[in-house]
């Protein structure tokens, strides 16, 4: 018997006994995909610390620097595909081995493997808005608009960050110029939820109504160290609905699960379709 065959029988025995498991899909889901997790396996943050919501609005210089290293950073993450886990869940959406699909993830991964039950908890990197006139852009749109404005930055070394976030050096961004709305000239920001921002209320509510129609949750690849996401573990726990975890390493929930089974959502979750 191999070391994957006793976890991977009982995560399909745990998903044959609860026919509405809500999933929950975290950063370790599109590492296979080449985008860059944001935690270690102790769930502890790698790097800088993340912009900040609040700021981001308030401060010309935290939006150029987050424009800047988003320039650097987005085209690695449009290039991603998705890989055999995403691929997979789509597969057992079809089956109607899984229900609803949480993720924390902003990449639209799970849509371009043709999961058609997605709520995007944190946005989608693909998308901006204009915080005055509220209009709405394909990122793929700014995209060029940043190339236009800045023709010599392109040529900059950057180490890809998860997100579409790049790493570089501060004096690249002295003279950088950040894009603005085309139809009033206001500021545009990403459509995601930054560190410091609240999950829009609408957006909590379905995700909330799903976790209350479900009989189980499925968490894979997430430590849960952000609330939003812990907070279903929390809601699943006091409702006595058993919770199963995909993640390699510690989660913020590990002392709640009926369930931990430590191996990459890539080779697990293609495995299940055989079981």
């Amino acid at each position: 018997m191999d070391a994957m065959s006793e976890p991977l029988h009982q995560l399909a025995h745990f998903i044959a006994r609860h026919p509405r498991v809500l999933v929950l899909t975290g950063a370790g889901m599109s590492t296979a995909s080449g985008i860059p997790d944001y935690r270690d396996k102790d769930g502890v943050r790698r790097g800088k610390p993340p912009v900040q919501g609040p700021d981001f609005v308030k401060h010309d210089a935290v939006r150029r620097r987050y424009w800047a290293r988003s320039m650097a950073g987005y085209p690695t993450l449009s290039r991603a595909a998705p890989n055999a886990g995403h691929h997979a869940l789509a597969a057992l959406e079809t089956q109607g081995r899984i229900g609803q699909l949480l993720t924390q993830n902003v990449d639209g991964l799970h849509q371009r493997a043709g999961s058609a039950s997605v709520l995007e908890l944190h946005g989608s990197i693909h998308h901006v808005v204009c915080l005055d006139c509220q209009a709405s852009f394909t990122r793929s749109f700014v995209q060029q608009q940043l190339h236009d404005a800045n023709p010599t930055f392109g040529t900059v070394a950057a180490r890809a960050l998860p997100d579409g976030d790049a790493e570089l050096e501060p004096d690249t961004l002295a003279d950088f110029h950040i894009p603005w709305c085309v139809h009033c000239g206001g500021m545009l920001k990403p459509d995601v939820v930054f560190f410091g921002d609240g999950v829009p209320a609408a957006r909590t509510a379905q995700a909330l109504a799903a976790m209350e129609a479900a009989d189980a949750l499925l968490v894979i690849g997430s430590s849960l160290m952000v609330y939003s996401g812990f907070r279903f573990c929390r809601l699943a726990a006091a409702a006595g609905k058993p919770i199963a975890v995909v993640n390699m390493g510690k989660t913020r929930a590990d002392d709640l699960l009926a369930l931990k089974v430590e191996q990459s959502a890539e080779v697990i979750l293609p495995a299940l379709l055989t079981v």
